[in-house]
C-alpha cells in the first residue's frame, strides 16, 4: 500500500481501477477529526491505491470523485455525455432544418436521482402499565 501523493494520478488511478474489475473492487473513506486527515483507499485485493490529506481544498474534488464513482457504480452516464434519442433529434431537426444538433433548452429533461434526507423520528416511549 503506497499513498499516491497527487490528486489527478490518484483519481485517475482509482477510475482505471474500478473500470478494470468493477466487481471486485472497494471504495472506502476515512476522517480521523483529531487530526483533521482525509484517508481514500480504493482496492481490488490486489492493488491497493491510498492518498491522504490535510487539506480543506481537497473537499471539492473528493466530492467530484466520489459522484464519478457512484455514477459508474450505478451504471449511470452523466447527463452532459447523455446522447440524444435518434427519435427527439428527429423532431428538433424537423422544427429547425440545417441543424445538426438541438440547443440544450429543448433537450427534454432526464431524471436525476437525488440524495435526501432518510426519514426517520425519534421514537416515543410507551409509558409503563401499572398493576
Amino acid at each position: 500500500m503506497v499513498y499516491i501523493h497527487t490528486w489527478q494520478e490518484f483519481q485517475d488511478a482509482a477510475e482505471a481501477l474500478y473500470s478494470k474489475s468493477p466487481n471486485n473492487t472497494r471504495y472506502c473513506v476515512k476522517w480521523k477529526s483529531s487530526e483533521g486527515k482525509l484517508v481514500l483507499k480504493i482496492t481490488d485485493n490486489t492493488t491497493c491505491l491510498k492518498f491522504k490529506t490535510h487539506s480543506s481544498i481537497f473537499l471539492n474534488r473528493f466530492e467530484s470523485l466520489n459522484l464519478s464513482l457512484m455514477q459508474k457504480m450505478q451504471n449511470q452516464q452523466r447527463r452532459e455525455e447523455t446522447p440524444i434519442p435518434p427519435s427527439v433529434a428527429e423532431i428538433l431537426s424537423s422544427v429547425e432544418p440545417g441543424r445538426s444538433s438541438p440547443a440544450p433548452a429543448q433537450l427534454p429533461p432526464t431524471a436525476i436521482p437525488t440524495a435526501s434526507a432518510a426519514g426517520g423520528g425519534v421514537k416515543k416511549k410507551k409509558p409503563k402499565k401499572k398493576k
